[in-house]
Order: structure tokens, then sequence, then C-alpha cells
């Protein structure tokens, strides 16, 4: 992966939208996001063979596109899907079990809070951080508190080289900000899954980034 790949990185389930998923990453592939995160957690979200089909659909429309795939703390469905990447949290499955289950062809984005963290990522060969959250953010049920723009700061200034996508709470008010503190991109939920007008939206954002 490259750090274009996440300028602007798209993360979506089925209980993210009141609309149909498909019809909303279409949309926000013409606006112009540059990967897509498959997240179905929380409530209301699919599973079983439920969300295996739609992460298979999710995937096609992505990858007729070019855009890459990602699954997020689900090794099982990310490999019966032949996603691009998965990311995992630091409470989900370690870093080291990911690299031993998946290809090599497949990157590993890994969620950091601190620079230890974010450090011992990098040491064990993950291939970018998700850092946050930014900002506050009602989308996630179990978001903790921000650490703000200045982390990704902090995390750059102790040696922290490799791609940063900054997360929580990100709009086209603050996505700059993130930007400027280090970030190679930004990853939105409700930003583009609730907007009305979702392929604006996204071009909206990407050019806060450029």
């Amino acid at each position: 992966m490259t750090k274009h790949d996440i300028l602007l990185y798209f993360i979506m389930g089925s209980n993210n939208t009141l609309n149909n998923p498909e019809d909303i990453l279409e949309e926000a592939i013409k606006g112009g996001i540059t990967c897509f995160q498959f997240r179905e957690k929380g409530e209301n979200a699919l599973s079983g063979s439920d969300k295996h089909s739609l992460a298979s659909t999710l995937h096609d429309i992505c990858h007729s596109h070019g855009v890459p795939f990602i699954v997020n703390d689900d090794v099982d469905l990310a490999l019966a899907v032949k996603a691009d990447g998965i990311h995992v949290g630091q409470d989900d499955t370690s870093l080291t079990e990911v690299k031993r289950r998946c290809p090599k062809s497949m990157f590993i984005g890994i969620s950091a809070k601190t620079i230890a963290e974010a450090k011992d990522a990098q040491d064990h060969g993950a291939d970018y951080l998700g850092v946050g959250p930014m900002y506050s953010t009602s989308t996630k049920e179990d978001a903790e508190s921000p650490i703000g723009p200045q982390a990704i700061r902090q995390m750059r200034e102790a040696g922290v080289t490799i791609p940063i996508v900054g997360i929580g709470g990100i709009d086209e008010t603050n996505a700059k900000d993130v930007m400027n503190a280090g970030a190679d991109g930004i990853s939105v939920i409700s930003a583009i899954s609730k907007a009305p007008n979702v392929t604006e939206a996204s071009a909206s954002l990407k050019r806060r980034l450029t």
C-alpha cells in the first residue's frame, strides 16, 4: 500500500447508514475515496452468512473501481473474501497472529492511541496506523476520549514513520488540522455515510486534504 491509499479512508457497515450500503459505497467512490474498510460491528450489525455476503458484494464494488478493500477485525472474513488488508485494534487479534495467518500481500493496519502502541506496531511490521479518536464521536459505541491531532505530531517526533490515518470525529472543519499534524490521511464514517449527498461530501472532504 502507499500513503495515497489512505488519503481519504472510508469506513462503513450496514448499520452506519439508513440507505443501501452498496449505493453509498458507489457514491463515495465517485466522490474520490481512496480506500474502504468494512466494519460490521455494534447494534444491529449483520453476522454469519449475511455479513459475509455483504462483505463480498462491497469487495467486488471496490475492486471494480481499483479501491483497496479492508476488513475490520475479522481475519476469517478477510481471508474468505480475499481482502486487500485487515485492520485490528489493540484489544483485537494480535499483530503477530494476524501476520501468521494472512498472506504477505495483505496489508495490516493497527489502531494506536499512544506513542508506545504506535512504536510497537511499527516495530512488529504494521503497514499503517489508525490513530484516534482525534475528536469526540458518537459513531463508535465504545469510543474513548479524544486525543487530538497533537498525538500524531508527538508520534512523528518520537520516530514513527509508517503511514498514519487519523480517525474519530473528523469532518470538513478539522480535516486539515489532522493532516497538518503529520497524518497521511483521514478516516471517516458518518461524515460520508450519513451525508445528504455522499458523492459531494466525499469530494468536498478530499479537497481539504490536498
